[in-house]
């Protein structure tokens, strides 16, 4: 077994601590757009230390070029508008209930994206099994939730 799997569920356990967090900081600062931004800041400080530490190189000039003027700012917008929803709604849903929803979706979209191939990814298509883990997972959701 390699090591994916385990580091894919930490991140998972990372976030759910660090959302959790970051909502109570929104709501000690009265606003989930200031905990948001502060958490980005502080996210941005901590990339910066890793980029400076970890990169052997950097892209080339023509590399830069070739990125689609949407890659540089939709993943930021969509972070932005993800992370802000979460601190938004863990104080007023709970943990468990706002991140089983957001799994959810996450699931959903990445399941489309894998069977369409959006983005350049390898396509994953959709087949009964996955639906069956698709079903299982709304089923988990409404038990989560109170049935």
């Amino acid at each position: 077994m390699t090591l994916a799997p385990l580091l894919a569920l930490l991140a998972g356990a990372a976030i759910a601590v660090q959302a959790s967090m970051n909502a109570q900081l929104g709501v000690l600062l009265r606003s989930s757009i200031l905990g948001t931004w502060v958490a980005f800041l502080v996210s941005l400080a901590f990339v910066s230390l890793a980029l400076v530490l970890l990169s052997r190189e950097m892209p080339t000039s023509a590399a830069v070029r070739s990125v689609p003027l949407y890659l540089w700012f939709s993943g930021g917008a969509l972070s932005a508008f993800a992370i802000s929803t979460y601190f938004y709604l863990i104080p007023q849903m709970g943990i468990g209930t706002m991140m089983s929803w957001a799994l959810t979706g996450q699931v959903l979209v990445a399941m489309l994206a894998g069977h369409f191939g959006w983005f350049d990814l390898p396509l994953q298509p959709v087949n009964w099994p996955r639906l069956a883990g698709v079903a299982a997972l709304v089923c988990g959701i409404v038990l989560i939730n109170g049935g």
